[in-house]
């Protein structure tokens, strides 16, 4: 899977006639009623209503001479107001002309139409026959749009094409590309390292690999550090998931790609940190080799784990990843994971649950998330329910008797793994779209990306 994405935008010298699509505000009642001029009572009988979303061609010489989008004040800094424009515009060339408007809400715009611009098809390359003008500034844009594409190519392409290995190379070209210091843990040094991870994939015979990577933009930078649950595929284990459960499960290293992602851009734009990635490549299957209920793994921090649940893999494989990470005590550690359907009963398929130690840290992750329109929610690390991950006959259980509150024990279950006073996040996400909407196209999805971005364009050293 390569992360040598083209865009579906074109500069300004390869274009010098683009047609317009003039983007105003819905409220803005004298420049909508200005451009529509002569054509309004065709347009409006046509069915046009300036409502948030609403988009028409206007009338030229010759046909459509240039097109309008409507948008509510409220969504300006929102790229799916503007996914419309991927799926909606005729062919050629097109720019962007603002009215009233901040010069950053045309970045926004340029993002919202290639994310609505995506598909996905295997073996099909992309070509382009809409394309929006860029101006020279827009590398911001463009890595964001880069990211997310990529992100969503590794979530959407099917487990039988994107194994442990396959996925831990695409990690490994991609950075290896952009500069970072990245190697692949196979084998038997991985089983030594994180031995707890290595049980989960002891089902598959595509067996697991760790990518580690770091790249840092200057001495003395912040440093962060990410983890990624990068599962190819999850059968569920011995505890097997019922067929309709098991569908979707090419998208269970969801965590992975966004967090691949997110490294790719920071590269890209050059954002002033010191990054660390961790992903944990593995395949949850059923055989003779793979984990039973009721074994008991031992970790990489020496902490042995009950098995209650075999497709409760998800954090057998972040527990190793965080405990190594934490041993170099970066600034802050921020994990990500389709991690428990308990967590989408609570916020549903659009807003990732945050879980941290650190309320300046998830705070930070929030306004981002809000400037971005990129939104995420945070639920509590409880401690009365701790208890409820206590074993009998091991340190920890990896899952709880109890029927309820799953999300919350499961991110419980990480911070057992978290030092004292290690700055800790954790984002427990869905990493799809169930069906099509603007600038959201069925499919993989790299739900916080742009959150995070923000926020690490933003960090500092933690005192």
């Amino acid at each position: 899977m390569s992360s040598h994405i083209q865009l579906p935008f074109v500069s300004a010298s390869e274009a010098p006639t683009p047609r317009v699509v003039h983007l105003v505000k819905v409220q803005d009642d004298e420049t909508i009623a200005g451009l529509l001029g002569e054509h309004a009572s065709f347009l409006t009988a046509q069915g046009f209503k300036a409502k948030d979303g609403a988009f028409t061609l206007l009338p030229g010489d010759g046909g459509a001479g240039a097109a309008l989008l409507c948008v509510d004040e409220g969504r300006l800094n929102d790229p799916t107001a503007f996914g419309v424009l991927g799926t909606i515009l005729p062919e050629g060339d097109w720019s962007l002309l603002p009215h009233g408007m901040e010069s950053a809400v045309q970045e926004t715009a340029l993002l919202g139409f290639a994310m609505g611009t995506y598909q996905y098809r295997v073996g099909v390359v992309r070509s382009f026959t809409t394309r929006l003008v860029v101006p020279d500034e827009a590398a911001t844009v463009i890595a964001y749009a880069k990211a997310n594409w990529f992100g969503r190519d590794l979530i959407n392409t099917p487990a039988n094409l994107l194994g442990p290995k396959d996925l831990a190379l695409s990690a490994y070209r991609a950075l290896e590309n952009r500069g970072a210091d990245v190697r692949i843990v196979e084998g038997d040094d991985l089983k030594a390292a994180y031995p707890c991870l290595a049980e989960v994939g002891e089902g598959s015979e595509r067996k697991p690999a760790v990518v580690v990577a770091r790249w840092k933009a200057r001495e003395g930078a912040p440093r962060l550090s990410l983890v990624g649950k990068g599962v190819c595929f999850d059968t569920g284990g011995y505890d097997l998931k019922p067929a309709a459960g098991m569908l979707r499960m090419k998208k269970d290293m969801g965590g992975a790609a966004l967090l691949l992602a997110v490294m790719c851009a920071a590269i890209d734009l050059q954002l002033d940190v010191d990054l660390e990635l961790r992903l944990g490549c593995v395949e949850n299957s059923v055989s003779g080799h793979a984990m039973r209920p009721g074994d008991v793994l031992r970790t990489r921090s020496g902490k042995t784990v009950e098995i209650g649940n075999t497709d409760a893999e998800g954090r057998l494989v972040l527990c190793d990843l965080i405990t190594e990470a934490a041993e170099s005590a970066p600034d802050y550690i921020v994990d990500a994971a389709t991690l428990t359907g308990a967590a989408r009963v609570a916020l549903g398929p659009d807003l990732p649950a945050v879980f941290s130690n650190s309320d300046e840290l998830a705070q930070l992750l929030l306004e981002s998330g809000s400037d971005t329109a990129d939104a995420l929610w945070r639920l509590p690390l409880w401690h009365g329910y701790d208890a409820w991950l206590d074993s009998k006959i091991a340190d920890v259980g990896n899952i709880t008797s109890k029927p309820m509150a799953g999300a919350i024990t499961a991110a419980l279950y990480l911070q057992r793994f978290v030092p004292a006073g290690q700055n800790w996040l954790h984002i427990d996400t869905y990493a799809w779209n169930d069906a099509n909407s603007p600038g959201r196209p069925e499919g993989g999805e790299t739900l916080a990306l742009r959150a995070l971005l923000k926020m690490i364009t933003n960090i500092r050293r933690s005192s």
